[in-house]
């Protein structure tokens, strides 16, 4: 950002000559002076004969011979002492034109030396933040292949877990677990950069909303799945958005709304449709959120405790801070949102939360071979 003084500010570097002025305050009025008894006494002397002068005539002249000039000189002397400060004033303006004037050249270049190693600085930082995510991307594929064969070997040896120890299968079954959990923690952390660099593929098509939601209810809560309240008209318009990722971000609000509510709470999932958009509404019995930290639930690795007891119990359900910052970003990049209301419920032990998830809609649709086109 550099700053040129275009239009400077103009400086009056004439200078009022006030010798004039101060020769006519004397000139002035002595010539009145001398104008005004001349002409008294040539009336009252000379045109009359008379060597006396009556009172008018001195009257005359007073007036017009001292009075006068005298209100004129006093004017003039006014006059003269406002031209000076005027001049004074100029000048003083001009030294503080020409002081300002050096100040914003001061500060300009100051201003872009400060900018100068601010872009630097920016591009270094540009720079760091490409190489994270170069770093990120590249130690996430490399832990995928080794993951994905732990996943394999672990898998190939239960399946004959009759024939190993009761404490050997807990062992393997434990690190299948785990190794599970930590290969979707390293897709997500390869998805999530990928997206915000931009380079994530979304594709984006007509998508039956009924169906994703029993898969993903199915997938995420498993023997859970009769919990869920279903809340959802029998004609549910297609919606527009990419199948996959909608499905994950729907697994994520599940999976969240599992982690917080207690097994025998219900977890409702309703829809309403209005002229461009769905609504999906995913309600949980849970905890609730504290509204002065429901700013920060979407933002990167926060994890806010349900509630104090569990927190100081350090019976918090595991997981990274990621999801909802991941799930909000994956809906906005589909021309969704993602929003959360909380509490819900009166009951004070369990307010619980709802996120409500806003997805377009497909527009007019006609099914041809099982198949949504678009007009």
């Amino acid at each position: 950002m550099n700053i040129a003084l275009t239009n400077p500010i103009p400086v009056d570097k004439t200078r009022t000559n006030l010798r004039p002025v101060r020769v006519l305050r004397f000139a002035l009025p002595l010539f009145l002076f001398v104008l005004a008894t001349s002409f008294e006494v040539w009336e009252h002397w000379f045109k009359e004969q008379t060597l006396l002068i009556d009172s008018g005539g001195i009257l005359e002249i007073l007036i017009f011979g001292i009075v006068g000039p005298c209100a004129v000189f006093v004017v003039l002397t006014y006059v003269s002492r406002l031209l000076q400060e005027l001049e004074e004033a100029r000048a003083h303006t001009t030294t503080i034109n020409q002081n300002l004037e050096k100040i914003v050249m001061e500060r300009t270049n100051a201003l872009q030396i400060s900018n100068a190693e601010l872009e630097q600085a920016n591009l270094r930082l540009l720079e760091l933040d490409q190489m994270k995510s170069d770093f990120v991307s590249l130690v996430s594929h490399e832990l995928r292949a080794p993951l994905a064969t732990l996943n394999g070997g672990l898998e190939v040896a239960l399946q004959h877990k009759e024939q190993l120890p009761e404490k050997a299968q807990r062992i393997l079954q434990l690190l299948l677990t785990e190794t599970a959990r930590l290969t979707e923690f390293v897709r997500t952390i390869l998805d999530l950069t990928q997206l915000e660099a931009g380079k994530l593929s979304i594709h984006c098509g007509p998508v039956a909303l009924i169906p994703l939601l029993r898969q993903a209810v199915e997938v995420t809560l498993g023997t859970e799945a009769g919990r869920v309240v279903w809340q959802i008209p029998t004609n549910v318009p297609p919606i527009w958005v990419d199948e996959t990722y909608t499905e994950e971000a729907v697994r994520n609000l599940l999976r969240n709304a599992q982690k917080y509510t207690a097994p025998q709470s219900p977890i409702e999932l309703r829809v309403t449709v209005d002229t461009s958009h769905l609504c999906l509404c995913i309600t949980d019995y849970g905890p609730g959120i504290p509204a002065e930290r429901q700013r920060q639930i979407f933002e990167r690795f926060v994890r806010i405790p349900p509630g104090n007891v569990q927190a100081a119990q350090g019976d918090q359900p595991r997981g990274w801070g990621l999801g909802l910052y991941f799930t909000q970003m994956l809906i906005r990049q589909q021309q969704g949102s993602l929003t959360l209301q909380s509490p819900v419920h009166d009951d004070p032990a369990a307010p619980g939360s709802r996120f409500i998830l806003m997805l377009p809609l497909a527009g007019e649709e006609e099914a041809i071979d099982g198949e949504f086109v678009v007009n």
